[in-house]
């Protein structure tokens, strides 16, 4: 149990960094300059429509697993033990008068 609850911990925090960095990567829809002026700019690799469709599925099932491993992870801390946020406080006397 530990060595997968740490394995998704590490999965998640992947999934994470990736994630930022495919949002990061991506371009507005007014990219640039040229774009304005009915240009394809700087985007000759993949064609104007290319990087937006791989960017937009990378974001899409990035997202998705994002979402599905946070839900996992709630379940599996949840199960790992019943510990109370309070179970190690100690309740204090009231001040007497």
């Amino acid at each position: 149990m530990t060595f997968l609850l740490y394995f998704t911990v590490f999965l998640f925090v992947v999934v994470c960094l990736f994630l930022i960095g495919v949002v990061l990567l991506q371009q507005g829809k007014s990219a640039d300059l040229a774009s304005a002026f009915g240009g394809q700019g700087t985007q000759t690799a993949f064609g104007p429509r290319g990087t937006a469709n791989l960017f937009t599925r990378l974001t899409t099932w990035s997202a998705v697993l994002f979402m599905l491993l946070a839900i996992v992870l709630t379940v599996m801390f949840s199960r790992a033990g019943s510990h109370s946020v309070l179970s190690g406080t100690h309740l204090s006397q009231p001040a007497k008068k």
